[in-house]
């Protein structure tokens, strides 16, 4: 029988081989944080549709616009940070006070919210504030010192 997967030399002797080291180094330097980009994008798609899940579009309709918009820029972060990690991972802190804002954001664009709308953006802004809080000690710790 026919030796169909013939052994080749070792890719070391490949002209390209530092290169390619030195791209996949570079690739998967910063991704410590790969596992937080996941659940900050799920947040973001959460909190855009989280008027028609707990039902407020009727009751609080200032709050409805205000948390797809905020949902699409989580959405676009967390987009960013798995895109272009070593660009991206500085505005880790957006994340922050994006969250901080969604706390608040009931009482100031909503007018006399009840508890469900206030848990509702409460829990998502806990979890953007510790999702961007991860990132940014993360990329921090990752950073090349100079």
């Amino acid at each position: 029988m026919a030796n169909v997967s013939p052994t080749r030399g070792d890719i070391t002797t490949h002209p390209d081989a530092s290169e390619m080291r030195a791209r996949y180094a570079r690739v998967l330097g910063g991704r410590d944080v790969a596992l937080v980009d996941g659940p900050v994008f799920l947040l973001g798609l959460y909190c855009a549709v989280s008027p028609w899940i707990v039902h407020y579009t009727t009751s609080q309709p200032a709050l409805v616009p205000h948390n797809l918009i905020m949902g699409i820029a989580i959405g676009l972060l967390a987009l960013g940070f798995t895109s272009t990690p070593e660009r991206m991972y500085g505005l880790s802190w957006a994340t922050c006070a994006i969250g901080v804002w969604m706390i608040v954001s009931p009482w100031i664009v909503g007018d006399s919210p009840d508890a469900g709308v206030v848990w509702n953006n409460i829990v998502i802004g806990a979890l953007a504030v510790v999702l961007g809080l991860m990132c940014a000690a993360t990329a921090a710790k990752s950073a090349p010192r100079a």
